[in-house]
């Protein structure tokens, strides 16, 4: 399963990440908001890149940027192989995609906490990674339905409706997948 989980968790956070770029591009088209150069201060206090003053070199912006998606929808995959699928657990991944970002944001110093930022630039910031967390949602989930269902969705398969007193699955059919 894990291996499973890693390449297409890749291949989502790629097209995640591809379909947040062109939901910001178009959002900085209507509010004329200016590009940031956060995720490439990151990046250069991370590796000990030199980070010049105002604008930042571009490659960094975009290799911090898309390498921070792809890796990040290995773990929506991991989600999607237990059988964690559906708007429900995109909904959960848009929590780990925000704080993956504030993680590494607030650990460098580059970024304060959300809390301290204007509303409007939080608010755009949580809808960015929410069409992140929703298109990673729906390519990890078809690439996972191909494998059949999850552990969980096997569990939650053994009666229907909502049951308090099911067990868990053995763990020979556990791990079946």
């Amino acid at each position: 399963m894990l291996k499973r989980a890693v390449w297409q968790g890749l291949v989502a956070g790629l097209a995640g990440t591809v379909v947040m770029t062109a939901a910001e591009k178009l959002e900085q088209r209507v509010t004329g908001r200016p590009d940031s150069y956060v995720p490439a201060r990151v990046l250069a206090r991370l590796t000990g890149l030199p980070e010049p003053p105002g604008r930042q070199p571009r490659w960094q912006n975009l290799t911090m940027h898309y390498g921070q998606g792809v890796l990040v929808g290995v773990l929506r995959s991991v989600m999607a192989q237990a059988g964690l699928r559906g708007v429900w657990a995109s909904t959960m991944f848009t929590a780990l995609r925000l704080s993956s970002d504030q993680i590494l944001e607030n650990a460098t110093g580059v970024g304060a906490p959300p809390l301290t930022w204007p509303r409007p630039e939080l608010v755009i910031d949580i809808v960015h990674k929410s069409v992140y967390a929703f298109a990673t949602g729906v390519v990890a989930d078809a690439l996972a339905a191909r494998d059949g269902a999850g552990p969980g969705q096997r569990h939650a398969a053994l009666r229907a409706g909502r049951q308090a007193d099911v067990g868990p699955l053995d763990r020979v059919a556990a791990r079946r997948a």
